[in-house]
């Protein structure tokens, strides 16, 4: 079933058009200057035309056809006196082009776009640097491949665990475990030393570990140590952390220690999978929840510690260009008052949040894991909701939450798309 999906999603890598959210507009869009001049295909160079308009150019590059600004074609500029390749690093002074700036002359070959400027300096695009960075080639790629999953597709794709001494001294463990969290948003390693310590090495084995209001590496039993619903014996209902920040913590790990008792065992859910069916189905939901601002809080006084956090935020958040989702936002516990809405949405907002609600809390959506000692749990954060079954007895889990950014280099560092 996950086959299909994978293959689109490289499809859209390759550049075939990608999945738009039906409230935005569509492309082309109409050009409102005259065009000044429009200069045909040479002959050397059947798959690429330009033509020249009052403030930007049109280039059609094979199937692509693009709409280059003038100041952006300036700004961009990779020549020695304007970009440090060394540091990969913009040199122009970008506030200092000219805003009605037009360049003086024109022209193609077959890979390569030269500008000349009024001041006489030349600037050099390489076709295909433009198809994958022009607002056009944007929109057609995703920026996070990914394989969206309920529990039956997670089950036959039997994705692998990664031996820990793999994952701590190889480049070809790490990867394994990378690419299984990029397209999943989980990822197992096994054979893990039940100790803080461990978890800790192996969790500064991929980012640096960001401390929170919680500690940098925590302790949770059912102590209620915490004003959180978490440090009991209670059920948890699915959810993502850290919603009350204003940016949520990207990924979570948890190892389990101990546990002397029954039940305990951890929900998993693919958030995108259940706002996926949600845009098939009642799209004018999916914008609503991805339109609205919230706010999440965290009010907490126990113990020594004492926290009032707030963060906003829509429940599901995506990037503008080609619509894809990146963040879901969603925990029930933490959602503050509902003041952020007028009368006349929040009514439409609550049929939106019940109809994702009934998609994640879906049985054939639920991934039931029993998490022991030795094998390491790492969550996307930024997309799969987990939560917990009541149990009884001792149980003893550690963790921590990694920063997002180090992760994503990581996996960029050893060549994965992220």
């Amino acid at each position: 079933m996950w086959c299909p999906r994978l293959a689109w999603l490289l499809r859209g890598q390759r550049g075939s058009p990608g999945r738009r959210w039906p409230w935005l507009p569509r492309g082309p869009w109409p050009v409102l200057a005259a065009p000044v001049r429009c200069h045909p295909t040479a002959p050397a160079s059947p798959q690429c035309a330009w033509q020249l308009h009052q403030d930007h150019l049109e280039l059609r590059y094979g199937s692509t056809l693009m709409r280059l600004d003038f100041v952006w074609l300036r700004d961009h500029c990779r020549s020695a006196s304007c970009y440090n390749a060394k540091t990969n690093q913009r040199s122009l002074d970008t506030a200092s082009v000219d805003l009605a700036i037009r360049p003086q002359a024109v022209r193609v070959d077959e890979t390569t776009l030269f500008l000349t400027w009024p001041d006489g300096h030349v600037t050099r695009y390489g076709l295909e640097w433009l198809l994958r960075n022009s607002y056009e080639g944007q929109k057609q790629q995703v920026m996070h491949p990914r394989i969206l999953w309920n529990a039956e597709i997670y089950r036959q794709a039997q994705v692998p665990s990664v031996d820990c001494r793999s994952f701590l001294e190889t480049d070809e463990g790490l990867k394994e475990f990378l690419q299984n969290f990029l397209l999943y948003g989980i990822a197992f390693v096994e054979n893990v030393t039940p100790t803080k310590e461990d978890t800790e090495i192996l969790a500064e084995r991929i980012s640096i570990i960001r401390e929170t209001i919680y500690g940098r590496m925590w302790y949770f039993t059912s102590d209620f140590s915490r004003g959180d619903t978490a440090y009991t014996k209670l059920a948890l209902d699915r959810h993502t952390d850290t919603t009350y920040f204003q940016e949520p913590c990207g990924i979570q790990v948890f190892h389990c220690l101990k546990h002397e008792g029954t039940g305990g065992r951890t929900l998993l859910v693919d958030g995108f999978h259940a706002a996926e069916q949600v845009l098939r189905r009642a799209p004018e939901h999916f914008e609503l929840l991805a339109k609205v601002p919230l706010k999440h809080e965290d009010v907490e006084s126990v113990g020594g510690c004492h926290n009032h956090m707030i963060g906003v935020g829509p429940v599901l958040n995506v990037y503008p260009w080609n619509n894809e989702l990146y963040l879901i936002r969603y925990n029930n516990y933490d959602r503050a008052v509902i003041n952020t809405v007028p009368h006349d949405v929040v009514r439409r907002w609550y049929h939106a949040h019940r109809a994702l609600t009934a998609e994640l809390r879906r049985p054939d959506n639920e991934l039931w894991v029993k998490l022991k000692p030795g094998k390491a749990l790492f969550v996307d954060n930024w997309r799969v909701l987990h939560g917990r079954e009541a149990f009884t007895g001792y149980r003893q889990l550690c963790g921590c939450y990694l920063t997002r950014d180090d992760v994503l280099n990581t996996a960029r560092l050893l060549g994965l798309q992220a």
